[in-house]
């Protein structure tokens, strides 16, 4: 098989994935310099392994171990595939946008429907004219990969005032198996608007694929955003993906992930409180089993005074499953009269699963109210023994103490049809185990 051999510790050459791609890779002869730069910081330094201290629980080099070959364009069956994924992933009322096996599909997205109210265009279009979407303030090996290689994404811009009248929902569906799919995506949100974001990330027949993501978001001051994560990957998928979000003044900003498949996942994100007086809530659940593996690393940077952020992170861990939180919040100098809590629990389910959780604060402001806790667990026998005696089977009974395990988290999600919908797919994750 065609495969692109990470970098080991042992100097093992990378093979030529860039060179292979390059055809199929939008720009200009400035953008595809910025793509074979990035490519080469990949080179230099390989996937992700245990030395490097954000991904000491998340071992790329021994988890994954090599990256396959770049999907290609979806033809007529994958895009059959991917419209009958679509309409059992798409949520009722949402505005669809489609990327298949790393491509924009446009005639199973809603582009017209979005065009009185967003301005749109694909990332293959931005990069004819500008390399800026392929930079971001921080970067690391699957960061520089994914500007090196990133195929297409949607680009967005949200005029100061608007007010979305629907959901808009990115849906990304793998069709090709052992074929891997860079997406770079920009959502940049005016002031005083309000708008939901919807990312899923589902299989439509594929197997062995891997995902990498990108997404930049810029809030401008007094919006109320929500954007939701939905990743349900096939079970022996990768998915690792990367969120940049630079917050306005005044913002309400609801941030919510759930993870329910992937063989390896990962979600980095970056998110910079940049005006006084905004509110981050960061909630997320993590459902795994067999031996799957699940991290979410978020660092939260308080760059200026004022501001308030809630971290509340819930996993279910069955079988010999493996779940990570990393969760940092940064306080600067300036940004004094900063409130900022992250809790974290873990729920194991068998004597073999894991959980490492490592929440951290760096502050470097003196007045300022900041905590953090973390907890691990199994189901508590006395609450078991008493739904048992009312009759319940015992997996029943796991599965009513389950959904009140992670429901703090999945309440924070405002919008009653989108709480039921991610309900819903808890429900179903439930269902499998049982």
């Amino acid at each position: 098989m065609n495969v692109a051999v990470a970098k080991t510790g042992n100097g093992r050459a990378v093979s030529d994935l860039f060179a292979s791609a390059e055809g199929r890779l939008a720009g200009s002869p400035s953008v595809i310099a910025v793509r074979r730069e990035a490519f080469e910081t990949y080179e230099r330094l390989g996937l992700p392994h245990r030395r490097i201290e954000e991904w000491k629980y998340t071992d790329l080099r021994a988890l994954v171990g090599e990256v396959p070959p770049l999907a290609a364009a979806p033809d007529a069956a994958a895009l059959k595939r991917a419209a009958d994924a679509v309409k059992t992933h798409a949520i009722v009322g949402a505005r669809k946008l489609v990327l298949v096996d790393g491509v924009f599909a446009a005639d199973l997205s809603d582009v017209k429907a979005l065009a009185s109210e967003v301005s749109f265009k694909t990332l293959r279009e931005a990069l004819e004219k500008d390399s800026g979407l392929l930079t971001t303030a921080a970067t690391d090996a699957v960061i520089a990969l994914n500007a090196a290689m990133a195929t297409d994404g949607v680009v967005l811009s949200i005029a100061d005032g608007t007010q979305l009248s629907a959901p808009i929902q990115i849906i990304h569906i793998a069709t090709a198996a052992s074929a891997s799919g860079f997406t770079r995506s920009q959502v940049a949100i005016g002031k005083g608007a309000r708008a939901t974001i919807v990312e899923s990330f589902v299989a439509a027949g594929a197997k062995a694929y891997q995902v990498n993501d990108a997404l930049i978001v810029t809030v401008g001051d007094d919006a109320d955003v929500a954007h939701i994560r939905l990743m349900d990957d096939a079970p022996d998928a990768v998915n690792v993906s990367s969120h940049f979000v630079t917050i306005g003044a005044n913002v309400k900003f609801n941030f919510f992930n759930m993870t329910t498949g992937a063989a390896v996942s990962r979600l980095q994100g970056f998110i910079t409180l940049a005006g006084e007086g905004s509110e981050l809530s960061a909630n997320g659940v993590n459902l795994l089993q067999k031996t799957e593996h699940g991290d979410t690393t978020l660092v939260v940077d308080h760059a200026v005074p004022n501001c308030v952020s809630r971290e509340v992170f819930r996993a279910v861990i069955d079988d010999r499953a493996h779940s990570v939180f990393q969760g940092r919040i940064i306080v600067r100098p300036d940004a004094q009269k900063t409130d900022g809590k992250m809790m974290t629990r873990a729920l194991l389910l068998s004597d073999e699963a894991e959980a490492d959780n490592k929440p951290e604060l760096e502050i470097f402001a003196d007045d300022v109210s900041c905590g953090h806790g973390a907890t691990a667990g199994a189901l508590d026998d006395s609450l078991l023994f008493y739904l048992k005696a009312r009759g319940l089977p015992e997996k029943q009974a796991q599965a009513l103490l389950i959904q009140a395990f992670v429901g703090e988290a999945i309440e924070q999600i405002a919008d009653d049809g989108l709480r039921e919908h991610v309900i819903g797919i808890a429900e179903r994750w439930l269902e499998r185990r049982s």
